[in-house]
């Protein structure tokens, strides 16, 4: 399969046109099959230098749509800066404080006691995990 076909049939998936800047986006973020965090940023980055003209404006919108299609989940750092990822489940992830990197953690080794109580005719809907590191 081509980064092409692969980021189209992506896009079809989840019932999304692939209009050529959704589909240059996509090709650039599962293109290769492997899972990506990305901001709005390093993605327009990528896409000028594969030259694909697409404004800083389109890739939030593009992003936008992606998350409210289900295709990536958005995670805030610090209040002002969103990765996005295409890894869909539900994850840890570790927060690299030197290179500010966000990458998976391992699942597997994550466990939870218990919640918090939360107020009355509310449920959880996601738990975020994001471990901060920096060198000691």
């Amino acid at each position: 399969m081509t980064p092409t076909s692969r980021g189209s049939k992506w896009l079809q998936g989840a019932g999304l046109r692939p209009t050529r800047q959704r589909l240059a986006l996509a090709t650039l973020m599962v293109g290769d099959g492997k899972d990506r965090h990305v901001t709005a940023e390093s993605l327009h980055a990528s896409a000028q230098q594969s030259g694909d003209q697409v404004s800083l404006a389109t890739v939030y919108n593009t992003l936008r749509a992606f998350c409210e299609a289900g295709l990536v989940n958005e995670i805030a750092m610090d209040g002002n800066k969103s990765y996005f990822d295409t890894r869909i489940d539900d994850h840890p992830h570790y927060y690299w404080e030197e290179t500010g990197e966000l990458t998976d953690a391992p699942k597997e080794q994550l466990t939870f006691a218990s919640l918090p109580e939360i107020p009355e005719g509310m449920e959880i809907t996601k738990v975020d995990v994001v471990i901060r590191m920096r060198k000691s």
